[in-house]
């Protein structure tokens, strides 16, 4: 039987609605379910960097924010990105990208999480172009 997520899709939107930034990145909840989170952004021109492909700082913004909302569903909505690494694999553009991330292992308190950034072409193929690894914390509100 599959546990019930902390945090549910419609209560991640909610999340989303309240980060300014994210609102300017125009981010979307995907997925969501025990233990992992899918988030969709939707490429445009000012995403970009001086050669045509997918910022850095967004691909950053996709690893640390899936991260955090795969930890949510086990920790609570309550978190808050400890650090993490990110490895940039290849140069992105397409439609839009999709961050995946799941919960590795945890504690009450804190998880261990991993996420994976891909590029979607409008014909939907996909290409990995970034992976991240990080550590969220509950926090105490």
């Amino acid at each position: 039987m599959a546990e019930t997520p902390a945090v549910t899709a419609s209560e991640a939107e909610e999340i989303l609605a309240n980060q300014p930034f994210s609102r300017l990145i125009g981010v979307e909840v995907g997925e969501v379910g025990y233990g992992y989170a899918t988030l969709r952004i939707p490429l445009r021109a000012d995403l970009l960097q001086q050669f045509g492909t997918v910022h850095g700082g967004v691909l950053s913004y996709a690893a640390d924010n899936s991260l955090a909302f795969a930890a949510g569903t086990i920790l609570g909505p309550h978190v808050l990105t400890r650090g993490f690494s990110i490895d940039f694999l290849r140069t992105s553009n397409g439609d839009h990208l999709r961050a995946y991330a799941e919960v590795v292992d945890h504690t009450s308190r804190t998880a261990l999480t991993r996420s994976e950034i891909f590029t979607v072409a409008a014909d939907g193929s996909e290409a990995l172009v970034a992976a991240a690894q990080g550590s969220i914390a509950r926090v105490e509100r």
